[in-house]
């Protein structure tokens, strides 16, 4: 059973459900020791492709997944021939599979790597070894990760850290430090930094800059500020929103942000399969307030076909402040000559 993520573990301050977080101490030491454990015993494999990681140091929420599709944009408009690479989480096939909107669904190959192939080549596969080779070999001249700063397998040539930037009302990206299931964090905040090239702090769209003391925080790491857009405004009544992500309360933030008329939230564990009682629960309770469903793209794509035409599909993009900057790095590294 999934359970939806706790907020208390974007609390900076420990006191927050201070009794429960030290009995998980014990876990999160072996939690961090085994990850530790894997990377160091990692060798790491040349595809025959520049590899670009976006990753994160926090078990969700960032919002890899725009920054993933704004970086594959940005090599695909600079003319090089970029393909996404995942995992698959949440779906059925282990790979290496290039993904094809008109055949698979989210059950199929997971909700995020259907984002990535609405604007590129995407392919998922549980060795990604093997995935990064088919792609090579299908013409990509760069991969690009999603969720792979953890994971050893294969020569990265950039690892971009994803940053949740949002630090208003007590909330701190890395909660206060503690790593699953004490707190958010993969594994100690030194440890993933030190293998980061540069950071990505993405910030939602209401908020006017990011927090100083956050960007202190990645030392001499370069930063790139994003912004986290609306492709399109919501529309225009009463709506209820319902998000399964990591962190949902994001979402009813955004779209009230946006201008939304929201009559309610629902929120749901991460990668939530939504079930026809729970779809069939939430249409009643928008019937009460003569409202649309309203979900995020991500949710959208794991919805039964029959429920899609109900509910509205709201897309959000990542786009970088100093666009040519992240642009250059972009280039520098998938130079022939890099």
């Amino acid at each position: 059973m999934k359970l939806n993520t706790p907020r208390w573990w974007y609390a900076r301050e420990p006191r927050h459900a201070s009794v429960l977080r030290f009995v998980l101490k014990p876990v999160s030491w072996i939690w961090a020791a085994a990850t530790a454990r894997r990377i160091a015993r990692g060798t790491p494999v040349d595809p025959g492709a520049a590899v670009i990681s976006i990753g994160n140091l926090t078990v969700g929420g960032s919002g890899k997944t725009p920054v993933a599709r704004e970086v594959l944009r940005l090599l695909r408009a600079s003319g090089v021939e970029a393909h996404a690479l995942s995992r698959g989480y949440g779906g059925r096939l282990e790979g290496p599979t290039r993904v094809d909107l008109t055949v698979h669904t989210a059950a199929d190959v997971g909700d995020e790597p259907l984002m990535l192939a609405l604007d590129s080549p995407a392919w998922i596969a549980r060795d990604r070894v093997a995935g990064a080779r088919a792609a090579a070999q299908a013409g990509a001249r760069a991969l690009v990760l999603d969720d792979a700063h953890q994971n050893p397998a294969l020569k990265k040539t950039l690892s971009l850290i994803v940053v949740d930037g949002e630090t208003r009302d007590g909330e701190w990206p890395f909660g206060d430090g503690s790593v699953f299931p004490s707190g958010p964090m993969r594994e100690p905040l030194k440890a993933g930094l030190s293998r980061a090239d540069a950071v990505v702090v993405l910030l939602p769209a209401d908020l006017g800059e990011a927090d100083p003391e956050l960007v202190e925080t990645f030392g001499a790491l370069p930063v790139f500020i994003a912004r986290l857009e609306a492709a399109a405004p919501p529309p225009p009544g009463p709506l209820l929103g319902f998000a399964g992500i990591a962190k949902p309360w994001k979402v009813e933030r955004s779209l009230a942000a946006a201008g939304a008329d929201l009559a309610d939230f629902a929120p749901f564990p991460d990668h939530a399969e939504f079930r026809e009682q729970d779809l069939r629960f939430l249409a009643d309770r928008a019937d009460q307030f003569g409202a649309r469903l309203i979900t995020t793209e991500k949710d959208w794509s794991r919805l039964p076909p029959e429920w899609r035409a109900r509910v509205v599909s709201w897309p959000v993009k990542a786009k970088f402040e100093d666009e040519a900057g992240f642009g250059e790095l972009l280039r520098r590294v998938t130079s022939p000559s890099a």
